[in-house]
């Protein structure tokens, strides 16, 4: 398997806005600085709703986000997210190919329990094999 690459990610972070925007849900915001005094940024935020997500790209090829420094780092970034009241949700390019239609299910649910107008939702399934998890009890 190739390195990833920057743009690698850039290819997965376009393939998540083109389903959040298929899908009807409000526009997130991109690289988002959510604190002033630090260098975090979150990749996609809904900082309305204080939701934000992550693609993390290069989880099998020891990328930025498995090695130490970068996991500590990251550890540290979501530490202060969930202190200053953000919740999130981290996707692998896996995630993201296999099972695009859940990913995308999972942040309306999110969004919605934060107070979202999800109105203009339109749920769309795109999963490659077994249940989707909105709208469905488990036992």
């Amino acid at each position: 398997m190739s390195r990833a690459t920057k743009k690698d990610k850039r290819a997965l972070e376009d393939e998540f806005a083109f389903l959040v925007r298929v899908c009807g849900l409000p526009a997130p915001v991109r690289q988002f600085k959510f604190l002033p005094y630090r260098r975090f940024r979150f990749d996609f935020a809904w900082p309305d709703f204080k939701v934000f997500v992550e693609i993390e790209g290069g989880t099998w090829i020891g990328g930025r986000h498995v090695r130490p420094a970068g996991y500590a780092r990251d550890c540290e970034k979501y530490n202060q997210a969930a202190l200053n009241g953000w919740v999130g949700l981290r996707f692998t390019s896996d995630m993201l190919r296999d099972d695009p239609s859940g990913c995308i299910s999972r942040v309306a649910t999110l969004l919605e329990e934060r107070g979202a107008d999800l109105s203009g939702f339109l749920e769309v399934e795109t999963r490659r094999g077994g249940d989707s998890e909105r709208g469905t009890e488990e036992n």
